[in-house]
């Protein structure tokens, strides 16, 4: 009788599955980003009527502020600060549409009902939004003494209105400039946290724009303004 085969030895067990690879600094901080973000949309839902949102996003839209601009410069109003602020909003848009094309981070997933301008909208980083305000509210801030003669002008050749401000002042001029330039920086404040509220942006996107919108102030106040450009071309 012939006897049986050795029975065949198990296989071998699979090797342990080798650690997947720790996130680089960049994700870390990306997805601290993004639950951050998310956290503070959830948060503040409840809480914050979506019109006051809404609001500030359309009074810190490019489709509000240009035709504004334009419009001033073209009237018997036109001074230099208003062509600087201009030109200020004009290199804003270039850089941000350069970065969002460059970087061409997502928006976030709950970011819903939102109207697109351009093709480079779809992305996030940095938020448009935040840089042009921030760009205005440093402008004016770096420029009170230029915004004060101008109030002073007006004032002058009896603009109704600007005469009724100084007045809530005590006829200070340089008091209600210090209001104005008050309430623009809250604006864009405001407008800039609006951006997270709505869902619109993350954290990152808002303080990367800015930051974007305080150096391109700086550029426009010292460099790249009227009187710079009028000297160049002439």
């Amino acid at each position: 009788m012939d006897s049986k085969p050795p029975p065949t030895p198990p296989p071998p067990p699979p090797p342990p599955p080798s650690p997947s690879p720790s996130p680089s600094p960049l994700r870390r901080l990306i997805n601290l980003d993004t639950a951050l973000s998310l956290h503070l949309h959830n948060l503040t839902q409840p809480i914050v009527p979506r019109s006051l949102l809404k609001t500030l996003e359309i009074s810190g839209d490019g489709r509000l502020i240009f035709p504004i601009l334009l419009s001033l410069i073209l009237s018997p109003l036109f001074n230099t600060f208003l062509f600087d602020l201009l030109v200020g909003s004009i290199l804003d848009l270039l850089f941000v549409g350069l970065i969002k094309h460059l970087v061409r981070r997502p928006r976030p997933v709950y970011n819903m009902h939102m109207s697109l301008t351009f093709s480079v909208d779809h992305w996030s980083f940095p938020s448009g939004h935040s840089s042009r305000v921030c760009f205005v509210a440093s402008f004016v801030y770096l420029s009170s003494a230029v915004v004060e003669t101008i109030l002073v002008e007006l004032r002058s050749s009896g603009v109704e209105y600007v005469e009724t401000l100084v007045d809530l002042f005590g006829s200070d001029e340089v008091r209600a400039v210090d209001y104005v330039v008050s309430i623009v920086c809250l604006w864009a404040v405001l407008t800039s946290i609006s951006r997270i509220l709505l869902g619109r942006h993350f954290v990152f996107d808002v303080v990367a724009g800015g930051c974007l919108g305080v150096a391109e102030a700086l550029v426009v106040f010292r460099y790249v303004n009227y009187e710079t450009l009028s000297s160049v071309l002439s």
